[in-house]
């Protein structure tokens, strides 16, 4: 099934990359799929197999994606497939009536940034840091000619399969990659998306950098991440960790961000939303059963993490590239 998925990828990323920076992009997936596996992935593989085999009707509009209908599967034999693919982080889904309450409400964070987008439809799409693929499956759903996720959890390659089982002909596709091992300078995307990924970077700057080098003249910048509140000067780097997490490195106000994004060379730089992450939009459930949001801030005092930095707050910049 890899071995297909690959080749179908492959055929399907002709049109949008040139030969070198495909073949290397396919080198990367096959090395990590199929040359040196993950040591679950053989579980994982079982897991997506023992799902009804596609296709299904889809709503991938839909606040929980909605894969097939309630009472057309066995309910019990589709559930426990999907456990086999526990911890869900980003969601929700509904296959056949089977509700995957993930960790994070990804359709709150859709709410709060599809408005601002421009629109999707017949665009080029990279969605940076995707996860299972939540936000690229709603993207698709706006008419974008292509939408390709990358990150290099494996796990989150295999949920993201789970729907690719019974949307096969969605223009959707799964890398698993990393932002800075994408061709340098491609220029071949209309809108980027880099959401909850800045503050993991040592060097933010050159992130910013990398998304703008993907982006063709013109193209849309959808950059969500941390942040302080603060002037232009402020800017938070933790001594160590960050709400329990060690690889969070730099925290900037709104106002330094936007002075990053203008230094990069983007335009038209605008805010579009800034909130403070609540235990209702990131929680542990029966599908991501570890620690959360609620384990990470101080029990006296949710305003605060563990550490004592203010607890987590989220914006979203939309910037374009000239």
């Amino acid at each position: 099934m890899l071995e297909q998925y690959i080749l179908q990828c492959e055929t399907a990323l002709a049109t949008n990359f040139a030969d070198a920076s495909r073949q290397t992009l396919m080198a990367l997936t096959r090395e990590r799929l199929i040359d040196r596996p993950h040591g679950d992935l053989s579980r994982w593989m079982a897991a997506l197999e023992a799902l009804p085999a596609g296709p299904a009707s889809c709503d991938l509009g839909a606040d929980a994606l909605r894969i097939g209908e309630p009472g057309q599967q066995d309910l019990q034999a589709v559930r426990a497939a999907l456990e086999g693919l526990i911890p869900w982080r980003k969601g929700p889904f509904d296959f056949f009536g089977v509700q995957v309450d993930t960790e994070w409400r990804s359709d709150w964070k859709w709410q709060r940034v599809a408005p601002h987008l421009s629109p999707l439809a017949g665009r080029r799409v990279l969605d940076v840091g995707c996860g299972s693929g939540y936000h690229c499956w709603r993207i698709a759903a706006e008419g974008a000619s292509q939408v390709v996720g990358i990150d290099p959890t494996i796990l989150f390659l295999i949920q993201f399969l789970a729907v690719k089982r019974f949307a096969q002909q969605v223009p959707a596709w799964f890398l698993p990659v990393r932002m800075e091992e994408m061709p340098a300078e491609q220029q071949n995307f209309d809108t980027v998306l880099s959401m909850g990924v800045l503050y993991h970077r040592r060097s933010p700057l050159d992130h910013i950098l990398e998304l703008k080098g993907a982006l063709a003249s013109g193209g849309e910048l959808v950059l969500e991440t941390l942040v302080v509140e603060g002037d232009a000067q402020t800017v938070l780097m933790p001594e160590d960790r960050y709400a329990v997490m060690r690889n969070v490195f730099f925290l900037p106000s709104v106002a330094m961000l936007t002075i990053w994004l203008q230094r990069c060379g983007f335009v038209d730089v605008r805010c579009v939303d800034e909130s403070t992450t609540t235990m209702e939009e990131q929680r542990a459930t029966d599908w991501m059963r570890f620690q959360s949001l609620p384990d990470f801030l101080d029990p006296d005092n949710p305003a605060l993490t563990r550490e004592g930095y203010p607890a987590p707050r989220r914006a979203v910049l939309v910037a374009r590239k000239p």
